[in-house]
């Protein structure tokens, strides 16, 4: 996997932060979705790669979380 090119993987998406970040630090996730890949950053760290997952998982993902 080549670290550079996840960084520059999403570089024109629109990032929406979790409404679960706070300003007072603790777990801050921000997600970009394109039609091929749901990439999620770190908030407090927006240098380091995203995560890249396909929509199918992103959605099973999301799906389990809530229960």
């Amino acid at each position: 996997m080549n670290v550079q090119q996840l960084i520059t993987s999403a570089p024109e998406t629109a990032w929406i932060k979790s409404s679960y970040s706070t300003g007072s630090g603790g777990e801050c996730v921000e997600v970009a979705a394109t039609p091929a890949r749901v990439h999620v950053r770190d908030s407090k760290d927006t240098t380091r790669a995203p995560l890249a997952v396909d929509p199918t998982t992103w959605t099973e993902f999301v799906a389990f979380a809530a229960l």
